[in-house]
């Protein structure tokens, strides 16, 4: 073979050496091992402690349910079931234990990211009642008019 084959050739197997004897200088030890000596995805052993510390930022619909039983229900009843209560009312993780008031977003953003008329018919957007924003009550707040909490019933 001529010159032109083997300068790449020794190239890739150079970088190849190269990074195979990098890898455990750079790769902790405890990286991708696990009780039967593998691991699927990147994990490391010697740092679970610590994401085991980190606060849960979102919750389930069951987090919600002890404390709001009746609006639990009601959703639950309701075309938004599927809808975890966190996709409007924000992440969990600072709500307090015992809330006097807390701010809730009755932005009209909030439902016209969902029930903007979008016509494309090949995806499940589409089957999501739509309304044109512009046309129908711009200057109002949707939970004026609609419950989020009851949306079968209208308004």
């Amino acid at each position: 073979m001529k010159s032109h084959v083997w300068r790449p050739l020794w190239i890739v197997l150079g970088l190849v050496g190269l990074i195979l004897l990098l890898r455990p200088l750079i790769v902790p030890s405890d990286f991708g091992t696990g009780e039967r000596g593998f691991m699927y995805g990147y994990h490391r052993k010697g740092n679970e402690e610590d994401w085991k510390a980190i606060k849960v930022k979102y919750r389930s619909k069951e987090y919600c349910k002890d404390c709001h039983q009746e609006k639990y229900d009601s959703n639950m009843s309701s075309k938004h079931s599927i809808i975890q209560c966190e996709n409007c009312h924000g992440p969990a993780v600072d709500h307090p234990e015992n809330p006097e008031k807390l701010v809730i977003d009755k932005s009209r953003a909030l439902c016209i990211r969902c029930h903007a008329y979008l016509p494309y018919e090949q995806s499940d957007r589409s089957k999501i009642k739509g309304i044109n924003p512009a046309e129908h009550n711009p200057d109002m707040e949707c939970s004026m008019c609609h419950d989020p909490h009851k949306p079968n019933l209208g308004g």
